[in-house]
């Protein structure tokens, strides 16, 4: 008897919004996360997810130049992940220190509430990112959105 599993797809959900780099860019971001989140159902607190996306957006107000800001949240491998890309111009990384120095004291809700975070490289500058893992429910498989 030959069987197959059936293929899982890489990634179930993915969102790119564009925020105009102004105050009311948290407010908004909260929002279109606390409404994914509502929509796509994954296994993890949106309390959480939203206090952390308002975290790295607020952040990104302080470093950027103006212009845009740029939220990507995906649901897919066993987590939520959100990044938060404010144009920096050249950005404000430097090489040889740690992350959490280059970032900054704003970040420790993200350092302490997420299960990965960091930040990258972009064009723009930099993006920094968080993941929740999804939890098991009392009827999941382990698998949860993967």
């Amino acid at each position: 008897m030959n069987t197959m599993a059936p293929t899982r797809p890489t990634e179930r959900h993915r969102c790119r919004i564009r925020l105009t780099a102004r105050p009311a860019a948290a407010a908004e971001a909260r929002s279109q996360v606390s409404e994914l989140i509502w929509a796509w159902q994954p296994p993890v607190d949106p309390d959480v997810a939203v206090l952390l996306t308002s975290d790295l957006v607020t952040n990104a107000l302080r470093h950027t130049a103006g212009g845009t800001i740029t939220l990507a949240v995906r649901c897919g491998h066993g987590q939520l992940r959100v990044d938060v890309d404010g144009a920096t111009g050249t950005g404000s990384a430097r090489e040889g220190t740690r992350a959490d120095a280059q970032i900054g004291p704003g970040l420790i809700l993200v350092a302490t509430l997420s299960d990965e975070w960091g930040f990258y490289h972009t064009s723009t500058g930099q993006a920094v990112y968080f993941a929740l893992a999804f939890q098991p429910g009392p009827a999941d498989d382990g698998h949860g959105l993967e």
